[in-house]
C-alpha cells in the first residue's frame, strides 16, 4: 500500500489511536477492487512512502478490517468527495490498517535491483496504483531483504 507520507507516514501509523488508520481516499477501481476482493482481515502490508524524496517500503502493517464504504465519498468538503457515489450505491472502499513495526527503508532502487522482486506490479513501469497485490514469493524476499539488511 502506498502513501504519500506528508499524508500518513509509518510514524503517523505508529503514532494513531489504536496504531490504526482508514485507507480513505483510493479513487481507482482496480486498486479499490484489490481493496475490495483481496484483502482480508490479517493480511500483512508492505507499508510504502512514495512521492517523496526517497520512496520505498517503510514498514509492515497489516489489515485490521474488513471493507466499508469510504466517508471521505459523501463529504463535499473533501478532495475524495464523489458526486456519483450515493450512501445506497457508495462507488468507494476503505479498509483499517494496523501499525506492525517500522522497517528499515527499502528504497525503490534497492528492491528493482533485487531480481526475486522483478515481478512486482509496485515497480513495473509507470504503475500509479496505491495498492497491488504481493505474491508469497515477493513477500518472502521483502522481508529477508530487511532482515539482512544488505543492499542488492
Amino acid at each position: 500500500m502506498k502513501v504519500e507520507p506528508d499524508e500518513c507516514s509509518i510514524d503517523d501509523l505508529a503514532r494513531a489511536p489504536g496504531h490504526r488508520v482508514p485507507w480513505t481516499g483510493v479513487r481507482n477501481y482496480q486498486a479499490r477492487n484489490f481493496m475490495r476482493d483481496a484483502m482480508r482481515v490479517g493480511d500483512g502490508v508492505l507499508y510504502y512512502h512514495s512521492s517523496c524524496a526517497e520512496p520505498g517500503i517503510a514498514g509492515l502493517a497489516e489489515v485490521a478490517s474488513a471493507p466499508y464504504p469510504d466517508a471521505t465519498q459523501f463529504e463535499p468538503a473533501s478532495p475524495y468527495f464523489d458526486p456519483k457515489s450515493t450512501q445506497q450505491g457508495p462507488r468507494w472502499v476503505s479498509v483499517d490498517v494496523k501499525f506492525v513495526r517500522k522497517t528499515r527503508l527499502l528504497p525503490l532502487a534497492e528492491m528493482r535491483a533485487h531480481p526475486a522482486l522483478a515481478t512486482m506490479i509496485v515497480l513495473k513501469p509507470g504503475n500509479r496504483l496505491s495498492i497491488t497485490p504481493v505474491s508469497a514469493q515477493e513477500w518472502r524476499a521483502v522481508h529477508a531483504l530487511l532482515k539482512t539488511g544488505r543492499r542488492a
